[in-house]
C-alpha cells in the first residue's frame, strides 16, 4: 500500500543520513528528504568571514588613533629635540586600545616611548613597560646580507617593577600585557669613532677628532686650514663591507666570445643545475670597516664621504699595492668616486702624507732634483747635469702646482696669449706640453718628461723616508707598481673637494635594535574570520545539497497535485506492481550542482528505494 511503501522508503533514507518528512495527502503519500544542508552554512560562514575580517582590520588600523586626534585634541608633532620635551598633546596614553609603532633601543639602554608615523608628523605612544636591550646579535651570509638578527631584552613593568627577560627574533616576537614586540630592523646606537685627518692641501694639518655616529663636530680655524667654517657630521659606521671582486684577474671571461673555442657542455651547465648557479661568477670578500660622514660649509651645502679603514687589494697581482679608498659624492643618488692611495710597506698612508708635504716645499723639491741629477748624470758632465736639473725642477714644480711661470693659453688670432693659472698633477704637465712643445715632438718629449718626473718623485720619496728614519724602498717590481700608483694618487689629490680626508682610526661599536610594538585587539577577530572563510569555502565547494521526493499513490491514479520542476530529474515511468493494494511510485531528485556523482546517486536510489531493475 502507499502508506507502507512510504514508511519503508522514509526509514531507508533515514538510515542513509537523510532528513525525512512524510506527508499524507488525499490522493497518496509524499516522502520528502534533504541531505547536505551544510552547503547553506558555507555561504553564511563565507560572507560572515568577510564582515569579521573587515571589522578586525578597522580595529587594528589607525581608526582609533584618528578618533583620538579628532575627539581628544591630539595632534602630530613636527619639531625636533628630545622625546622627553614633547608636549602631552602629541602623546597617546598607555590605555590606547590599538596601535602599531616603532621603538629604537640602543645596547645598554631602555626605552618606553614608541613612535607612530603619521602624515605630516609623528605621535608618541607611551608603553606600560620599558624595553632594555642587553645584547644585539647579527649573523651574515657570504654576500654580506643579514641572515639572522636577534635581541636579548629585559621588559621592565612600570606598575610592579617586575623584570622579564625575553629574546626577540625575526618572526618570533615576544608578548607582554597584550603588546607584541617584533624584531623589525637594526641600526647604529651611537657608536664612538676616532678619525685621523689626512691633509689634502698644503695648508692643512693632520689631527685626530672623536665623535659619535649621528652627531656632529665643528672644525676650528686651525683644523679647517683657514677655510670657511666646516661642520663634520658623522653619518654611519659599517663594520662589515662585502664586495664582489670578480673580474678578468680571477678567471672570469670578458663580454666577448672567442669563436675558436666554443664549449657547449660548459654553456649548458651554466644554465642548468642548482638555482644559485649563475653565468657570472662572484668573488666575495670582506674589506673591513668603513665610516661615512658629511662636511657641511657655512652655507649649508654638504658633500658625502665614505672612507675605508683598511687598505683593499683590488686585483690578484701580488706586486700591486693595497689601496686606501676615499670616496666622495655630491648627491645621495650618485655613486661614490674614489681617490685611491697606495699603502706603503708599513701598511699606512704616511708615505703619501709626507710626499704631499714635500711637494709643497720648494727646498725639498730642489734637494730631490739635485739628488736625481747626481745619480742620473754624475759629476763629470756638469752641462748635462744643469740641463737635467732645470727640466726636472720644471716638471716637479708643474706637478706640484706651484710653478711661478704660468702656462700660456691659446689666444684668438691677432690677440696676445692669455695667462691662466697652471693646474697640478699630470694635467699641468699635459697643458705645459700642449702650449710649449710642437705636436710632432710631444710623444717623445712626453716620455722623457714622465721618466724625469718618476725619477725625481722616487728620490723625493726616498728623502722623506730617510728623514722619518725608515729604510729605503727596494728596487723591484713591487716598488715600481707602488710608485706608479703613488704618481696617480698625487695627481688626483688636488681635485679632492675638501682640505682634508678623514681616515677611521678606531671605533667602539654600539648597536641598536628597532622593534615594532603593536596592540592588536582585532587580531583574534581576523583569525576567527579566516577560520570561517576556510570552513565556508570548503562547505560550498565540497558539500552538495540534495533534495528527493517520492510520490506514492494507488495504481492507475494520476497525482493531480504533483508538478515537478523543470530542473529536477524525474523518473515517472519507474514503477512496480504489487499483488494486493498496488502502488505507483514517482521519484525526483534535485541538486544544486550537476555532476556525475548526482547521476550515479539517482540511479542508486532508484534501485534502493523503488527496487526497480537497472
Amino acid at each position: 500500500s502507499p502508506e507502507a511503501a512510504a514508511r519503508r522508503i522514509g526509514q531507508t533514507l533515514v538510515q542513509s543520513g537523510w532528513k525525512v518528512k512524510l506527508q499524507q495527502r488525499s490522493a497518496g503519500w509524499m516522502v520528502a528528504a534533504k541531505k547536505g544542508s551544510a552547503n547553506k552554512l558555507g555561504y553564511i560562514a563565507a560572507h560572515s568571514a568577510i564582515v569579521l575580517i573587515c571589522v578586525g582590520g578597522l580595529l587594528d588600523g589607525d581608526m582609533i588613533v584618528r578618533a583620538q586626534m579628532l575627539l581628544n585634541g591630539k595632534s602630530t608633532y613636527t619639531g625636533g629635540g628630545l622625546i622627553a620635551d614633547v608636549p602631552a598633546a602629541h602623546r597617546l596614553s598607555e590605555r590606547n586600545p590599538t596601535f602599531r609603532a616603532n621603538l629604537l633601543v640602543a645596547e645598554g639602554t631602555q626605552s618606553s616611548t614608541a613612535i607612530l608615523n603619521q602624515p605630516g608628523g609623528i605621535l608618541l605612544q607611551e608603553l606600560p613597560f620599558a624595553v632594555e636591550l642587553k645584547k644585539f646579535s647579527v649573523e651574515y651570509y657570504s654576500t654580506g646580507m643579514p641572515k639572522l638578527f636577534a635581541s636579548d631584552i629585559v621588559i621592565h613593568d612600570k606598575a610592579t617593577g617586575e623584570k622579564t627577560p625575553a629574546r626577540v627574533e625575526v618572526n618570533h616576537p615576544a608578548s607582554y600585557k597584550g603588546v607584541e614586540i617584533y624584531q623589525s630592523s637594526f641600526d647604529d646606537g651611537g657608536s664612538s669613532v676616532t678619525l685621523k685627518a689626512i691633509p689634502m692641501s698644503a695648508a692643512s694639518k693632520d689631527f685626530e677628532i672623536e665623535g659619535t655616529i649621528g652627531g656632529a663636530s665643528t672644525l676650528t680655524n686651525g683644523q679647517a686650514a683657514g677655510a670657511e667654517k666646516l661642520t663634520l657630521e658623522y653619518t654611519a659606521l659599517r663594520v662589515i663591507n662585502v664586495e664582489n671582486f670578480a673580474g678578468n684577474s680571477v678567471g672570469v671571461s670578458g663580454s666577448g666570445t672567442d669563436v675558436r673555442k666554443v664549449d657547449l657542455h660548459k654553456a649548458i651547465e651554466t644554465r642548468l643545475g642548482a638555482a644559485n648557479k649563475t653565468v657570472t661568477q662572484k668573488v666575495l670578500r670582506n674589506v673591513g670597516p668603513s665610516v661615512s660622514y658629511k662636511l657641511r660649509d657655512a652655507a649649508g651645502q654638504a658633500r658625502e664621504y665614505q672612507n675605508y679603514m683598511l687598505p683593499v687589494k683590488m686585483d690578484g697581482n701580488a706586486d700591486s699595492p693595497a689601496l686606501y679608498l676615499m670616496g666622495v659624492r655630491e648627491n645621495p643618488a650618485d655613486p661614490f668616486q674614489y681617490l685611491r692611495i697606495p699603502a706603503d710597506p708599513e701598511s699606512s698612508m704616511d708615505t703619501f702624507i709626507r710626499l704631499r708635504a714635500a711637494l709643497a716645499d720648494p727646498a725639498q723639491r730642489e734637494l730631490a732634483v739635485k739628488r736625481y741629477a747626481r745619480l742620473a748624470i754624475g759629476t763629470d758632465r756638469p752641462e748635462l747635469a744643469q740641463q737635467l736639473t732645470e727640466s726636472a725642477s720644471r716638471a716637479l714644480a708643474l706637478f706640484a702646482g706651484s710653478d711661478a711661470a704660468a702656462i700660456p693659453a691659446a689666444g684668438t688670432s691677432g690677440a696676445p696669449a692669455a695667462k691662466v693659472k697652471p693646474a697640478a698633477g699630470l694635467q699641468a704637465i699635459s697643458d705645459f706640453m700642449e702650449a710649449n712643445v710642437p705636436e710632432a715632438e710631444r710623444n717623445r718629449a712626453g716620455d722623457v718628461l714622465v721618466r724625469i718626473l718618476n725619477g725625481t718623485l722616487f728620490e723625493l720619496t726616498a728623502m722623506t723616508r730617510e728623514q722619518a728614519g725608515l729604510k729605503p724602498l727596494a728596487q723591484d717590481e713591487k716598488t715600481q707598481a707602488f710608485m706608479s700608483q703613488m704618481v696617480l694618487s698625487l695627481s688626483d689629490a688636488p681635485h679632492y673637494p675638501a682640505p682634508m680626508a678623514f681616515q677611521l682610526k678606531d671605533f667602539k661599536q654600539v648597536q641598536a635594535s628597532v622593534f615594532q610594538v603593536a596592540r592588536a585587539p582585532g587580531k583574534t577577530i581576523v583569525y576567527l574570520g579566516c577560520a570561517f572563510l576556510i570552513v565556508g569555502i570548503f562547505a560550498m565547494l565540497y558539500v552538495r545539497e540534495r533534495r528527493i521526493w517520492v510520490w506514492l499513490a494507488p495504481q492507475n491514479h494520476t497525482p493531480a497535485d504533483h508538478n515537478a520542476d523543470s530542473s529536477d530529474r524525474i523518473s515517472a515511468a519507474d514503477s512496480v506492481s504489487e499483488s494486493a493494494g498496488k502502488s505507483q511510485a514517482t521519484m525526483a531528485l534535485s541538486t544544486n550542482r550537476k555532476t556525475m556523482d548526482g547521476d550515479k546517486e539517482f540511479e542508486m536510489l532508484k534501485k534502493k528505494l523503488l527496487q526497480a531493475p537497472l
